[in-house]
């Protein structure tokens, strides 16, 4: 057996060396991890594109002008572009993530500016950090969208409150504009959304807006008017001025009021339409649906009458006029003026025994009794005119007659007209009065009284007189003052007579100093017969005037003629 006895190769070591990354580079790769967190969260925050179309780009910065919504960005705009036919300019904006709960077919845009609306100025911070677009979201549930129209104006309700919008149907709009606001009891409690451009023929519909809690005022009875500018009237109670308030007269605006007999009707709903009346009067008559048709064929002139003029039963309004036309009488073979009116018999309170008798029948009593209706003036500034239904107990029998439905009532002559005729006879009186005859016997009588205090024979009279007077004196000086008790006062009865003379001649030279031919009362005469001869003659054509013009008594003359 052999044995190897040859000693081992000894074991190298294997040495493996690690490959290692410099640390150079760890710098790109950690910029390059942060560019990748910041591109997701980028990504992650980035919204959809959408593009707005507006009629001008006024304001605008790609880049610099941001979308937002209370204040809070939600998207930059990124391009402006004019459309390829010039009509419009298309905005394209980067929205966030945040806004896409908002992007709607109903969300609103609008370029934010400096602008006075509705009273209030909004925007001027703009000035300052340039213009923006404004988003208003739409109702939730909308179907999501990228392109939209903006607006030219912002919408005057820039958020969702609460409230109700009502629908007003007028004839006319009137001094009602956009923005302006509605009242109830003096306060503003919403605003006008604005009207429909379509069936603009018959009627125009204004949208106005009533914020909740006050919306629930507006009942089914509720009455809605104009309540711009300031009415001024003139009536028999002289100038009435009727206004809201100061906003309402620079804006215009829209009031409604509901009547206690309205409170019980249910409160409005949504887009409920009402009658919107011209004024408070007019809502306040509208309270009254029962009219009844009445005309008078008045003797004598309508003057002062118009349309709308008011029928009164002893000064309380029960009525008013609707019409007044010429028509030919061909039994007569004259024109005549019929006034049509409406009697609103709900006027009058607990009158339920009449309302079952019907209107021609009431009316058959009450003439009957003696009412009749008259022409009376209201107002003798402006000539406005009424009807008034009066009791006359003496009134010549009449009786009612029937146009169709319309009920004839039985008429008297107006006030007016007896007021003229009275005048008209008065001054016919002043103008036969002799003004001449009697000025000249005024001045015979002075001419007469200066002659004879002036004359010599008096004069001589009155110097005879203090002659007698004199000697008596001298008589009674010598008389012994015991012989008795009435010679002994007969000196004082001198003295006395002396004073009286003394008196006399004071009197008879006054006389010729104030009344002679030199004197100024006979200067005065002279001038007071001479402006008596004019007024003579101004009374004859004051006289002749009123018998061609009688109605210059009541109101007056014009410097283009007589009113």
């Amino acid at each position: 057996m052999s044995m190897n006895l040859e000693p081992a190769a000894p074991a190298q070591a294997k040495l493996s060396r690690r490959s290692r990354i410099p640390l150079i580079w760890l710098i790109p790769i950690v910029t390059l991890l942060i560019g990748a967190w910041l591109a997701w969260d980028t990504f992650s925050r980035r919204g959809p594109t959408i593009t707005i179309t507006f009629d001008s780009g006024e304001g605008l910065q790609a880049g610099q002008s941001h979308i937002k919504h209370k204040d809070v960005v939600l998207g930059l705009v990124t391009d402006v572009q004019l459309s390829p036919d010039g009509s419009h300019v298309t905005v394209t904006a980067e929205m966030n993530r945040q806004a896409i709960p908002f992007l709607t077919d109903q969300t609103r845009f609008w370029v934010v500016t400096p602008r006075l609306f509705a009273g209030q100025i909004s925007g001027l911070d703009t000035l300052i950090s340039g213009a923006y677009i404004e988003l208003l979201p739409g109702p939730e549930h909308g179907r999501l969208a990228t392109s939209f129209a903006g607006l030219e104006t912002p919408p005057v309700l820039t958020s969702n409150e609460p409230g109700r919008t009502f629908l007003l149907h007028a004839s006319k709009v009137g001094s009602v504009s956009v923005g302006s606001p509605v009242f109830f009891r003096d306060l503003n409690v919403g605003t006008v959304l604005g009207w429909d451009v379509g069936h603009m023929v018959e009627q125009v519909t204004i949208h106005a807006f009533v914020r909740a809690p006050y919306d629930s005022y507006v009942h089914d009875g509720s009455r809605f008017w104009n309540a711009s500018g300031v009415s001024v009237k003139l009536g028999a109670q002289g100038v009435q001025v009727e206004m809201e308030s100061v906003k309402a007269l620079l804006l215009g605006g829209v009031a409604f009021d509901t009547p206690k007999e309205a409170l019980d009707t249910p409160v409005s709903a949504e887009n409920r339409p009402f009658p919107l009346y011209a004024d408070q009067e007019a809502a306040r008559n509208a309270s009254f649906h029962r009219q009844v048709p009445v005309v008078s064929y008045f003797p004598g002139s309508v003057a002062g009458l118009t349309i709308g003029s008011p029928v009164t039963f002893q000064g309380q309004r029960l009525g008013q006029v609707t019409g007044i036309t010429m028509q030919y009488d061909p039994v007569a073979d004259t024109i005549r003026i019929p006034v049509h009116y409406e009697i609103e018999p709900e006027r009058i309170s607990d009158a339920a025994t009449a309302a079952k008798r019907g209107p021609l029948e009431n009316a058959r009593f009450l003439v009957d009794h003696g009412l009749r209706a008259q022409i009376k003036t209201s107002n003798l500034l402006t000539g406005q005119s009424e009807i008034a239904l009066e009791f006359f107990p003496d009134a010549a029998k009449a009786t009612i007659g029937t146009e169709g439905t319309v009920i004839v009532f039985p008429a008297v002559r107006g006030t007016f007209a007896d007021i003229s005729q009275s005048a008209s006879e008065v001054l016919s009186q002043i103008n036969q009065m002799p003004f001449r005859q009697i000025g000249d016997n005024l001045n015979n009588l002075l001419a007469g009284a200066n002659s004879m205090t002036s004359s010599p024979e008096t004069k001589q009279t009155l110097k005879a007189l203090a002659v007698t007077m004199t000697e008596l004196e001298s008589v009674v000086k010598r008389l012994d003052t015991g012989v008795t008790p009435a010679l002994q006062n007969l000196p004082e009865m001198t003295a006395s007579l002396q004073a009286v003379l003394a008196n006399t001649n004071r009197l008879v030279a006054s006389a010729n100093t104030g009344y002679g031919g030199d004197s100024a009362f006979h200067r005065d005469v002279n001038r007071l017969l001479n402006q008596l001869n004019d007024t003579m003659q101004s009374l004859r054509s004051l006289a002749d005037m009123l018998n061609r013009h009688p109605e210059a008594l009541i109101r007056g003359r014009t410097n283009t003629g007589y009113q």
